[in-house]
């Protein structure tokens, strides 16, 4: 025991103010022991704030009123040193009553050590506090069913820590940890919260003191890894060891995380850790402010515990002086100031976990107090002051307060406090020191998604050297028009992106899956969003419409020309031979043929797909009837010739017109039936293009389509063949070998048209049909009337009766 104060009511504390073993064999000559060697500086003033609350729990008259608290505080190193002053503790010392035993213990920091500690508490319902133990397997309340702490338990921080990462979506990290409880434990639960946020860890890695292999591997991992966050889970000692040899190798580029048993220790800096250390983040306790403590701590005298060696060990550190003569150093006088030195000691600009310390002893304070209240007669004014362990144990559980400094304090069914953290980051100074900033808060009595808070116009350092949040991933999120798949053979975060498939769109990150666009609508060029299919017809404004416009127009004007030139020569031999009548009749119909042609360029309405094919059919069908007449005429004149022949009296100019008139009628029958059972309309065609709208007059009737085609087929044909049957007869009047040659024109036109029309797609299966329109109209105009107006303009003394009469016999007409 290092210290204890008498009083009604004893305190326990086990700190390890000495925390390096040295063994002692004695050459197997006697029992080996062992001795405490290292001071540390920090467990001392937790030693020291848990007197200094003790104190005050005393001077407060509301508090424990005419009750003192005394304590015992037991120093130790090792694990079995530790376990033994606690069991001294709870045993007491010679003691003879239950009021010389202690009514509950504080500490201790390690949590391997404070859970082998409660093992032996438990079995006597000796409640324990711990105000640095955050191992989260201590919540096991089948294990350790009197373990209370203060501190917020290590679930917490790894959650916290899980959150920050996915908050600057750093999702590919590597972990090292030391041996150890805590470490280990708190590693494992930390790969199973960050697999929960979609964190990947590329590796997990021991490290030991005395292990050259395994600092060997940490090295060679940290040389070659693609990640570039490394959590160091550690507790501080083992943090000062790893920092001391990974400090000589340039290991660049790293975003640093540390667990709040190191990252607020500022010595831990120095100049050749700066390319480490530099950029640092991590969760630490809150900062508190305890009244008196500082004040406490730094008029500490060695006069105040005379028997303590401990303390003199201490002094003779602090000063660099000896108690005993020495050729080396000074003599300690015991008057030296704290307040001249700098240590962990002697930092009391801010409390974090001295504040835990002050909440434990307050906590068991409380219990006890709201125990000596109850009417059972374990009151001051019964002077009972026996206090049966079992009911301090249950009257720990249900303490609520709230501390000098502002702090609530309350257990859940696990015994642990609510969890808050300050986010801090490490800014490294050219001289090597730190200035630790708090850049955030974590505080889990908050919802889930709002627990971590960043600070708003805070500077934040990033480690490697980056001036911006660095990126740690295995890959990076998928954009728009990608899908994420997961590849079996590697972690979820080291998936595969591929490209939306035709037709198919992703416009979110990391999109699982693409989706189809619309039918009438298409993906742009990066498949991030459907845009509306463009529509393809035939258009005045586009090359071909144009240029098929304007040999329509031609086609017309040159026809309208013609008409002309034989209206002004009327009464010459060349026109009014083979019926004149005839000539400007088909004229006529081929002006409405070239005419007919413009109704298939520009947009698909009702009406315009019903015109288009009913006005081909009917004016190709009066022109062919046209040439047709003509082929007889010719036929019948050179008939009427042979003797006894009377044919010209049943072929005359009313049978002509009855004939153009009959087949005329017939396809004027066929397209009204077309019209009235299935007509054509216009259609929206996304079947044919995926990315773009054809829009199309649809046949309606493919039967009417046809039947139209197939019977003006047969008036060709049939004209044809009675061309080529009059081929022969004399040239200077017969139109039988023109014919014969346009009607071959023409035919061969059509029966080239049926094949391409079927096989060309969208607005070239109109354009097909307008170039068969056009160039069998203009067959049967240049191949009949042309050679006709050739003589007439360039070869008039052949348009003379005596020159078509040459050769023909007398009754000709």
């Amino acid at each position: 025991m290092e210290f204890s104060k008498e009083g009604d009511l004893i305190l326990g504390g086990v700190f390890s103010m000495s925390s390096t073993r040295t063994l002692i064999d004695n050459n197997y000559q006697a029992l080996p022991y062992t001795y405490c060697t290292k001071r540390n500086h920090r467990e001392l003033k937790f030693a020291r704030t848990m007197i200094f609350t003790v104190e005050e729990i005393n001077r407060d008259a509301i508090l424990l009123p005419g009750v003192s608290l005394s304590y015992r505080v037991y120093n130790g190193c090792g694990s079995e040193n530790l376990i033994r002053a606690a069991v001294e503790a709870i045993s007491g010392e010679n003691s003879k009553s239950c009021s010389d035993q202690v009514q509950a213990l504080v500490g201790h920091s390690s949590s391997g050590v404070s859970g082998d500690m409660n093992l032996i508490l438990s079995s006597l319902s000796v409640p324990q506090v711990s105000h640095l133990s955050t191992c989260a397997c201590l919540s096991d309340r089948r294990l350790y069913p009197t373990f209370f702490r203060t501190v917020p338990s290590d679930r917490y921080q790894i959650s916290g820590l899980a959150q920050l990462m996915k908050y600057f979506d750093w999702r590919w990290v590597g972990v090292i940890y030391s041996i150890g409880m805590y470490s280990e434990d708190g590693t494992a639960d930390f790969v199973k919260e960050a697999k929960k946020e979609g964190i990947c860890i590329e590796y997990s890695l021991p490290y030991s003191q005395i292990s050259k292999n395994l600092f060997s591997v940490i090295l060679d991992t940290l040389l070659e890894s693609s990640s570039n966050v490394v959590l160091l889970f550690m507790s501080l000692s083992y943090a000062k060891s790893f920092l001391s040899e990974i400090e000589t190798y340039k290991i660049t580029g790293k975003q640093w995380i540390g667990t709040e048993s190191w990252i607020m220790q500022s010595d831990l800096a120095s100049a050749d850790r700066k390319h480490i250390l530099h950029g640092a983040m991590g969760f630490a306790l809150p900062q508190a402010s305890i009244p008196g403590l500082g004040e406490f701590l730094l008029g500490l005298k060695p006069s105040d515990e005379p028997q303590s060696a401990l303390i003199k060990a201490f002094w003779e550190e602090f000063f660099d002086c000896s108690y005993s003569p020495s050729n080396t150093s000074t003599m300690c006088t015991g008057a030296e100031d704290l307040r001249t030195v700098s240590n962990d000691y002697t930092d009391v600009a801010y409390f974090r976990e001295e504040n835990n310390v002050y909440k434990a002893v307050y906590s068991v304070a409380y219990a006890l107090h709201a125990l000596l209240q109850c009417q059972n007669g374990s009151n001051p004014t019964t002077g009972k002051l026996c206090v049966n362990k079992n009911e301090v144990l249950e009257h720990i559980k249900y303490v609520n307060f709230t501390t000098k400094n502002g702090v609530r304090v309350l257990f859940d069914e696990y015994g642990q406090s609510v969890a808050l953290y300050d986010l801090v980051n490490w800014q490294m100074k050219e001289d090597g020191s730190a200035e630790i900033s708090i850049i955030g808060q974590y505080d889990a009595s908050f919802p889930k998604e709002e627990r971590f808070i960043l600070k708003e116009d805070v500077i934040i350092v990033w480690g490697g050297n980056s001036s911006e949040v660095p990126r740690s991933v295995c890959r990076e999120p998928c954009p728009p028009g990608t899908r994420k798949a997961i590849n079996k053979n590697k972690p979820v975060c080291c998936f595969d992106c591929f490209k939306c498939p035709e037709g198919t769109i992703s416009n979110q990150t990391n999109s699982p899956d693409c989706l189809l666009c619309p039918p009438e609508f298409w993906p742009n060029e990066n498949r991030d969003k459907c845009l509306p299919k463009p529509t393809e017809y035939l258009s005045y404004k586009e090359i071909m419409g144009a240029l098929l416009t304007a040999f329509s127009c031609i086609g017309v004007f040159l026809a309208l020309m013609i008409s002309v030139i034989f209206l002004t020569h009327k009464e010459t031999p060349i026109v009014r031979a083979n019926n004149s009548e005839l000539s400007f009749l088909l004229l006529f119909s081929l002006k409405l043929c070239f005419l007919c042609s413009l109704t298939f360029i520009g947009r698909p309405s009702e009406w315009s797909c019903m015109l288009r094919h009913t006005a081909f059919g009917i004016t190709f069908v009066l022109c062919i009837s046209c040439v047709l007449g003509k082929t007889l005429v010719v036929l019948m004149a050179f008939r009427a010739t042979l003797p006894s022949s009377n044919v010209m009296k049943w072929f005359g100019p009313m049978q002509q017109r009855l004939t153009v008139l009959i087949f005329t009628l017939i396809q004027v029958m066929i397209c009204i039936l077309w019209l009235t059972i299935n007509p054509p309309f216009p259609n929206i065609n996304i079947d044919y293009y995926k990315e773009k709208i054809i829009l199309e007059c649809a046949l309606g009737s493919a039967v009417g389509f046809w039947a139209v085609l197939g019977y003006i087929g047969l008036l060709a044909i049939l004209c044809f063949i009675l061309a080529f049957l009059a081929r022969t007869l004399p040239d200077s009047f017969n139109e039988a070998k023109l014919i014969t040659f346009s009607m071959l024109i023409f035919c061969a036109v059509w029966i080239t048209f049926i094949p391409a029309y079927v096989s060309s797609p969208g607005k070239f299966t109109v354009a097909v049909e307008i170039f068969a329109i056009l160039a069998s109209s203009f067959g049967l105009l240049v191949c009949i009337f042309v050679p006709k107006c050739y003589i007439i303009i360039f070869r008039p003394e052949q348009n003379s009766k005596k020159h078509l009469m040459g050769k023909i016999p007398p009754r000709t007409i």
